[in-house]
């Protein structure tokens, strides 16, 4: 079987400028025109074959990026978008409607939570919350009208591990589909080569990789792709979460040292997790093999990219937390700041930013504590030195 490279299907598209620049020109345009106007008329009908119509339907800019993204994945087309949200509400709403059903993750990104548990039911759509990890759980959630099952590959923040050949038969009983936000494990993990159908991603992070900008996209088959552009009824098109072809430039030239980055990204972050365990702190890193997750990751993985730059560290309390986090940024560490995908190290007590959203009754329930501190692990070149920092930080708060 030949070995799936997602830097390497990159590495091989061919896009270039209009005007033999190397990187591709930036279409800075809302609308396009036609030679003819059976052209128009035949675009309108999603049957102009490689005319651009408007830019809120597809742009040569952002065509660039979705290609680029298409191939990293593995799947035949992609779409992007203005954020991370903008793609996961957008493709989950191309595909249910009016009395259908939902099995999601309990453990999942905070925003996703809110959309699901909070926004959905306006529109008579039922979700049922699992533990990811518990296949007889998620079967038992299942009904005849289930249309999604919903997961994160490696789960926002506690960073479980979640079966996705095994989530793919389930879907596959009921013609469900099975969507994946891979967005801690680009590279890392190819959810469509286990399983899954669709796969969003919030660029924001680590594919873009400089936090100067919000983008999505939305991975799957042509079919679907176009479903989601289309004029009449598609989600995208009708929403309107168009990313800015000057943003799609900027992540498209960043995308083509993801492989690089996210290599620094797991070095550093196995460096620190092997050194956590040395002192003692209590921590989870799913590289590490006595870590919940690890031998079903080791099974998923492209495994020259290591196990990701995300560690969970758990302080216990909310208020060691902070102390923590303050005292770390004072020393140089990284910042406290929400998101992640970084080349600098940023920190935040989940329970109370990103996860926020999920009631505290639900976050107990799911085994979140309120100490958990997500760990985005930077590009350091000298990664011993942020953990000598780190470690006079506990032995100074009289934490270790």
């Amino acid at each position: 079987m030949k070995k799936f490279d997602p830097a390497s299907n990159i590495q091989d598209l061919l896009q270039f400028g209009e005007f033999g620049d190397v990187n591709p020109s930036i279409t800075d345009s809302a609308t396009y025109t036609f030679l003819e106007a059976k052209s128009m008329i035949d675009t309108f009908h999603g049957e102009g074959h490689g005319c651009f119509l408007y830019s809120r339907h597809w742009n040569p800019s952002n065509k660039y990026l979705a290609d680029a993204m298409a191939a990293m994945e593995g799947t035949e087309a992609a779409w992007v978008t203005a954020s991370g949200m903008g793609a996961i509400t957008s493709a989950i709403l191309q595909l249910v409607n009016s009395g259908d059903h939902i099995v999601a993750s309990i453990t999942t990104y905070g925003g996703t939570y809110a959309f699901l548990k909070n926004y959905l039911p306006k529109f008579n759509i039922d979700v049922t919350f699992v533990d990811i990890t518990n296949l007889d759980s998620v079967k038992k959630a299942i009904r005849p009208n289930t249309k999604v099952i919903y997961t994160e590959t490696m789960t926002n923040p506690m960073l479980n591990i979640s079966d996705l050949p095994s989530l793919s038969k389930i879907a596959a009983t009921v013609g469900a589909k099975l969507m994946v936000d891979n967005t801690f494990t680009p590279m890392i993990v190819s959810p469509i080569k286990h399983g899954a159908d669709i796969v969003v991603y919030s660029m924001t992070k680590f594919i873009n990789g400089k936090n100067d900008c919000l983008a999505g996209a939305i991975c799957g088959s042509m079919e679907y792709i176009n479903s989601l552009s289309d004029v009449n009824s598609g989600t995208a098109m009708l929403l309107g979460p168009v990313l800015d072809p000057l943003r799609s430039s900027s992540i498209l030239k960043n995308i083509h040292t993801l492989h690089i980055r996210m290599k620094q990204h797991s070095a550093n972050a196995m460096y620190l997790a092997q050194r956590f365990k040395e002192i003692g702190l209590k921590f989870v890193y799913p590289g590490m093999p006595e870590c919940k997750g690890h031998d079903l990751l080791r099974l998923m993985m492209n495994p020259e990219f290591g196990y990701g730059g995300m560690i969970a560290i758990d302080m216990e309390t909310a208020e060691r937390a902070s102390q923590l986090m303050e005292m770390m940024q004072k020393q140089g560490v990284g910042y406290l700041a929400v998101s992640l995908g970084y080349f600098k190290t940023l920190f935040s007590n989940s329970g109370k930013s990103t996860s926020s959203e999920i009631p505290e009754d639900i976050q107990k329930e799911m085994g979140l504590s309120e100490g958990l501190l997500r760990f985005s692990v930077g590009l350091d070149n000298d990664i011993q030195r942020s953990f000598d920092k780190i470690h006079y930080c506990l032995k100074e708060l009289k934490f270790i």
